[in-house]
C-alpha cells in the first residue's frame, strides 16, 4: 500500500471533488473482475471513486485497506460509501514514430478534429465534381449545316 503526505491527499481530495463514481462494488463484494477494473481505471485516470453499495462502516475501511494492498495504491478519502483511491500512472516507454499521411485530418489528434477533416475532404471533392460537371464537353468537330 503506497503512503502519501498530507500535502498531496488534501490536492487529491480536490482533484476528486468533481469526479463520479467509475466502480461500483455491490453484493457479491469485492471479486477479482471489480479488482480488474478498479486496477484499469486507476491505470487509465490515476485518481478514482468508488461506491461501495450497502455496508457497514467497518467493512468499507477494510475494503479499502484490501484494494489498496491488492492494487498498490494509496487511500485518499474514505467519505460515505464513497472511497477515494490512487496511484500513478505508469511509466510508458515512447512510442515509436509513425509516418504520417499527407491527407488532411491523418494525423488528427481527437475524433471532432478528424470528422472536421473528413468533412473537409468531402466538400473539396464534392465541388472538384460539381466543377467538372459544369464545364461543357468539348466537340470534336463541327457538323456541315444543312441548309
Amino acid at each position: 500500500m503506497r503512503q502519501i503526505d498530507s500535502h498531496t491527499r488534501r490536492a487529491l481530495r480536490a482533484q476528486a471533488h468533481h469526479l463520479n463514481p467509475v466502480v461500483i462494488i455491490a453484493g457479491k463484494g469485492l471479486t477479482e473482475a471489480v479488482l480488474a477494473e478498479i486496477d484499469r481505471a486507476l491505470t487509465a485516470h490515476e485518481l478514482i471513486k468508488v461506491r461501495v453499495a450497502g455496508s457497514e462502516r467497518e467493512a468499507r475501511e477494510a475494503l479499502m485497506t484490501e484494494i489498496c494492498e491488492r492494487l498498490d495504491c494509496a487511500p485518499v478519502q474514505h467519505i460515505g460509501n464513497l472511497l477515494v483511491l490512487w496511484r500513478p500512472r505508469p511509466e510508458t516507454p515512447p512510442q515509436e514514430v509513425v509516418e504520417k499521411s499527407s491527407a488532411p485530418g491523418a494525423h488528427a489528434k481527437s475524433a471532432k478534429a478528424f470528422a472536421r477533416a473528413a468533412r473537409l475532404r468531402a466538400l473539396i471533392e464534392q465541388r472538384a465534381t460539381a466543377k467538372a460537371a459544369r464545364r461543357p464537353a468539348k466537340k470534336q468537330g463541327r457538323k456541315p449545316r444543312s441548309p
